[in-house]
């Protein structure tokens, strides 16, 4: 799944900086004000003590985004988004085998650089910050199944998780066609505790924008 998703994120790359080619006006140096949607590709990595596989899940991303010129080729773009992240996971429980599909919905904060070698092109890179809103699970053991949701309103687990991700959005005038990937840095949990599962998120991200 992930091979599919990079590549329409390829082919719609490729698409249209052909077509930006012949139209596009340079609005390098000019401060811009956008919106977004698409969808994230996300699993966990460095799982600790958790003993399950598991395996990609598409989840739901919108936000919008200021562009800071700060010369023609470089400027500074931050970004507030809602996100969905997670993953599908499979492991043994007493006798049999278990399903888990997990989605955590975020508040993320990325605070990017931004290098524009073109008036298509523009390279991204930056840390994030992320805020995390609710977690559902969906768990399934033979012919059960429990579906448990949490409003995270407590210390023990971590608010502000820190991320870096970097990436790059090809524009035509007014539209924007953004692809990312991203990953955490730190820990889910913010207080050192094994209380709560221990993971981090990584993930693909491809949007379509506009800006004005």
């Amino acid at each position: 799944m992930r091979k599919i998703f990079l590549f329409i994120i390829a082919i719609s790359f490729i698409g249209i900086v052909g077509k930006a080619q012949d139209n596009n006006v340079d609005l390098r140096d000019k401060l811009m004000v956008g919106f977004k949607i698409g969808g994230n590709l996300s699993n966990v990595y460095d799982t600790k003590g958790e003993a399950f596989n598991t395996n990609p899940k598409v989840g739901f991303v919108a936000g919008g985004f200021l562009s800071l010129p700060i010369v023609q080729y470089l400027g500074f773009q931050p970004e507030v988004l809602f996100s969905q992240k997670g993953f599908r996971a499979s492991g043994n429980f007493i006798d049999g085998t278990y399903n888990l599909a997990r989605t955590t919905s975020y508040i993320d904060i990325p605070l990017l650089i931004a290098l524009k070698p073109t008036s298509q092109i523009t390279l991204l890179a930056g840390p994030q910050y992320s805020y995390l809103l609710s977690q559902k699970d969906v768990f399934s053991n033979g012919s059960i199944s429990i579906v448990e949701q949490q409003q995270f309103e407590n210390n023990n687990v971590r608010k502000n998780i820190f991320c870096f991700l970097c990436g790059m959005d090809v524009s035509l005038n007014h539209l924007v066609i953004g692809g990312r990937i991203g990953w955490d840095i730190t820990d889910n949990n913010g207080d050192g505790t094994s209380s709560s599962p221990r993971y981090k998120n990584v993930w693909y991200q491809a949007t379509l924008g506009f800006r004005f």
